[in-house]
């Protein structure tokens, strides 16, 4: 056992062990472990409903993204959003939207989790999806005009999907 599985066993164990000898806790209500289950993985299936345009997605972008990420995604206090795979290449690579993520739902996911820093979970879902879909479109991923919503978002094409090789343990 390592001492990182050794360290969450022990923290689960104490956990456990103070919830029942000292009547402290409760177990998770269903509702509570589904509000936590929100992964969002490359086929979508898990996607909310809801949508969003590119033109919709520029405007959240510039109140709610642009003071960290720079115009168009070109980076500002924090990471870069624009790139592409060539950038891959360099030394050391460039790993942006565009250059390295192999599934636009991941760009969902990760906005909807982390974003904006200063205040997670504070957009909907329909903010969400346009601002996924303005920064696909900055990325030259997806058409100006384009509005994405559950059954669009999976169907788009990365450009380093080809990069990643999926672990043939997990099921897909």
């Amino acid at each position: 056992m390592s001492k990182l599985s050794l360290a969450v066993f022990l923290v689960f164990a104490t956990q456990t062990l103070c919830a029942q000898s000292y009547g402290i806790g409760r177990p998770a209500t269903e509702a509570e472990i589904e509000s936590l289950d929100v992964t969002i993985g490359p086929e979508g299936r898990e996607l909310p409903d809801g949508s969003g345009s590119v033109q919709e997605g520029a405007q959240v972008y510039e109140v709610r993204c642009k003071e960290c990420h720079g115009e168009s995604g070109a980076g500002g206090d924090h990471a870069a959003l624009v790139g592409n795979p060539e950038q891959l290449k360099q030394a050391p690579p460039i790993k942006t939207v565009g250059s390295f993520w192999p599934y636009a739902t991941t760009l969902f996911d990760y906005t909807r989790r982390a974003m904006p820093f200063e205040e997670p979970g504070t957009l909907t879902d329909d903010q969400i999806y346009a601002v996924t879909a303005y920064v696909l479109h900055i990325n030259g991923i997806v058409d100006e005009n384009a509005t994405l919503d559950r059954e669009s978002l999976p169907k788009v094409e990365m450009p380093n999907r080809g990069g990643f090789v999926r672990d043939p343990r997990s099921k897909p």
